[in-house]
């Protein structure tokens, strides 16, 4: 599909989706006056990524203070299902993130409500639900839907073991939508985990945000944050300290609220 074949394709699916025009309308902004937004200050962001980062054994065993043991190695046959089920998915969703960070974050906070930003498989849903199960918590996902892939909506989440949606709560909007319909449900939260909005505005918004939703000890943790200055710039006016974990040779970002 060409650019201006793509564009139109998703112009029209979103006219089908009247629960959607408030992003439509956002995205014909931002492709309009900030294009530039989603890799502003990627090379300064890099390098302050790699001056920081420490791998995800030492972060889990020496920031958290808890027995690293890799999530696959936790679950191995729930992992070896999910994987099956991702290669026979006929649409193609986002990869998995740092799954022993979002497992061990969780548990770190003993988290009954958790909230996460991006679904696509499920991958880190799958992370934070096998430790919120233990404890009959609750995870609420926000994820966009797919406009342009067929079936996508009957993929989204589809790693997530079968005894572990019981304590899933999904809301297919854009963020704006779906952020206030989660904390019409719950107000705090012990771990916010970001990972959908991947522009620098974007990210600083839902930040800013989502931050204040955390409780007092509870983990905010942010994907792929070499990708533009976003979580670098909120942590340094913030004055917070981050946590850069690398894996795979992305970066995400933990900041553990005081």
């Amino acid at each position: 599909m060409n650019k201006i074949a793509e564009i139109a394709s998703t112009f029209f699916a979103y006219l089908k989706r009247p629960d959607l025009y408030p992003e439509l309308r956002r995205k014909i902004w931002k492709n309009i006056f900030n294009r530039s937004s989603g890799l502003r200050g990627k090379e300064e962001a890099e390098k302050w990524c790699a001056s920081l980062a420490i791998s995800e054994k030492d972060f889990i065993e020496k920031v958290l203070s808890l027995t690293f043991i890799p999530f696959e190695k936790i679950f191995p046959q729930e992992f070896a299902d999910a994987l099956q089920i991702q290669a026979k998915a006929p649409v193609k969703l986002g990869g998995a993130g740092s799954l022993s960070v979002i497992y061990y974050i969780n548990e770190f906070t003993n988290a009954q409500k958790s909230i996460e930003t991006g679904v696509a498989y499920g991958w880190s849903s799958f992370a934070a639900l096998a430790s919120l199960v233990h404890r009959n918590g609750t995870l609420y996902s926000s994820d966009m839907p797919y406009l342009l892939q067929n079936q996508s909506e009957d993929f989204v989440g589809c790693v997530i073991p079968e005894k572990y949606k019981n304590n899933w709560d999904l809301y297919r909007f854009a963020d704006k939508e779906s952020l206030p319909k989660i904390f019409s449900k719950a107000d705090s939260f012990d771990v916010v985990h970001y990972d959908s909005d991947k522009s620098y505005d974007g990210r600083i918004w839902a930040y800013n945000l989502l931050l204040t939703k955390v409780r007092k000890g509870g983990i905010f943790m942010s994907d792929d944050i070499g990708d533009n200055a976003a979580f670098k710039d909120f942590c340094e006016k913030r004055n917070l300290k981050p946590y850069v974990v690398e894996f795979d040779g992305k970066y995400a970002g933990v900041i553990i609220k005081d």
